[in-house]
């Protein structure tokens, strides 16, 4: 994803599945290790450098039929990570927790619940996230970190809500100046004359096809970079992929999903469906046509 570092951890044995996470490139962080105790399955963190400390940032899957060992790493895991600034988020599948009133109905729910007190964690999610369950969740070790939760509509096919919110720490930022060639500038006449005095024939003598591409390819990079000035790049625009008619319908399916949300009514959640399926269509039209041009 352009402008993005992304920080993943694939499901092992079998395709699909896995957890991945995006900061933006303009933020400096980078992937951590935790003990061997709390290395998860499916989890990755990293850390987010905020001035003279960082922020750990976790993303964690834990599946519904997991096994009590994987289910203690992730224990331990949240257990090694709240000593520090943290936010952790990512599908617990824990539904039977009440977070409003903090009661548990099951073992393992209890457990977890008691992990998250007993850690001093605060859990900012406490509307449904999928069907009348809250399975995605966020934790934070301040309560300030996180603020304008919000369930917002399922992202693609997905049966899960999304979870909009903002991290409230200030991190430092890339200040990696980036350049770019400006070939309509270029001297390609001084190009033309440096390589028509290369002796081509006895530079690429005996040599295999790949020996000798790899020497072209070296001397076209050296004279591009003696030969083509350099511009200063500003900040990325963002590229219109998405027509206005496009746009369009992504709103109003975000308005028919509120409409949704607050009633409950199974007419509104057709006619939410409806405008999913045709903001998801005039997506791929958009995106068809862009790449066209």
């Amino acid at each position: 994803m352009t402008g993005y570092v992304m920080f993943r951890k694939d499901r092992l044995g079998r395709r699909g599945g896995g957890v991945i996470l995006y900061i933006k490139e303009s933020i400096q962080a980078y992937e951590i290790k935790l003990e061997k105790q709390a290395e998860c399955e499916e989890a990755v963190w990293c850390n987010i450098v905020t001035g003279n400390s960082t922020l750990t940032v976790g993303l964690v899957y834990r599946s519904p039929n997991i096994s009590m060992e994987e289910n203690e790493k992730i224990h331990n895991a949240i257990k090694e990570v709240s000593k520090r600034d943290c936010i952790i988020m990512g599908d617990f599948n824990h539904g039977h927790i009440q977070w409003t009133s903090l009661q548990s109905t099951g073992r393992e729910d209890q457990e977890f619940l008691n992990l998250v007190q007993d850690s001093f964690l605060s859990q900012h999610v406490l509307e449904a996230t999928r069907g009348e369950n809250v399975l995605d969740i966020v934790l934070s070790s301040q309560k300030e970190f996180v603020d304008n939760v919000e369930i917002c509509e399922p992202l693609g096919c997905s049966d899960h809500n999304q979870i909009h919110f903002i991290i409230k720490v200030k991190g430092e930022r890339n200040r990696k100046i980036r350049y770019r060639k400006k070939f309509h500038k270029g001297r390609y006449k001084d190009m033309r004359e440096y390589l028509a005095k290369i002796d081509w024939n006895n530079t690429l003598k005996n040599k295999t096809a790949t020996e000798c591409w790899n020497i072209l390819k070296s001397e076209i990079d050296c004279v591009v970079d003696k030969f083509v000035p350099l511009k200063k790049q500003g900040k990325r625009s963002k590229k219109k992929h998405l027509s206005k008619e496009a746009i369009r319908k992504i709103k109003y399916k975000q308005m028919m999903w509120k409409t949704y949300r607050h009633t409950g009514s199974e007419e509104d959640y057709s006619i939410y469906k409806e405008a999913h399926n045709q903001a998801t269509a005039e997506i791929r039209n958009s995106k068809r046509s862009y790449e066209k041009k």
